[in-house]
């Protein structure tokens, strides 16, 4: 595997470099993986190995699953890294379970005691509603 191929000229929002070509916008990355490997198959992203979201060396890329580019990626291992919920409660294995995947989120942890407490408030409101 070659360098890096590090955009120099307009990055995006989101740290991706960005070019006009026949009019139209394009991601760097994206429009050098097409010239050399053709259209990224429908239903797939594509994947910086090297982690450099300013690179556009096709070989540095991989079309995969959305799914697979998070899990790959520092969000996933971020969140797999923490040890609380946003509330403080521990993440231990009483106060946390995983619900079924879905597409949108293939693996989630939930904590049972803010999970408890959500519960309580929805009955609360519901049963407030009920009597007015």
């Amino acid at each position: 595997m070659t360098g890096c191929w590090e955009w120099t000229l307009y990055i995006s929002e989101r740290g991706y470099g960005k070019l006009h070509h026949k009019g139209r916008t394009h991601f760097a990355h994206k429009f050098f993986y097409e010239i050399c490997f053709g259209p990224v198959p429908e239903g797939l992203e594509l994947d910086h190995l090297c982690r450099n979201r300013w690179c556009c060396n096709p070989d540095h890329l991989e079309a995969v699953t959305h799914a697979e580019n998070v899990r790959r990626g520092l969000a996933g291992k971020w969140q797999s890294n923490k040890t609380s919920c946003i509330n403080g409660h521990e993440f231990t294995k009483e106060n946390t379970y995983r619900p079924e995947p879905t597409n949108r989120q293939p693996t989630r942890r939930v904590c049972r005691q803010c999970n408890k407490e959500k519960v309580r408030r929805f009955r609360y409101r519901a049963r407030v509603a009920n009597t007015t």
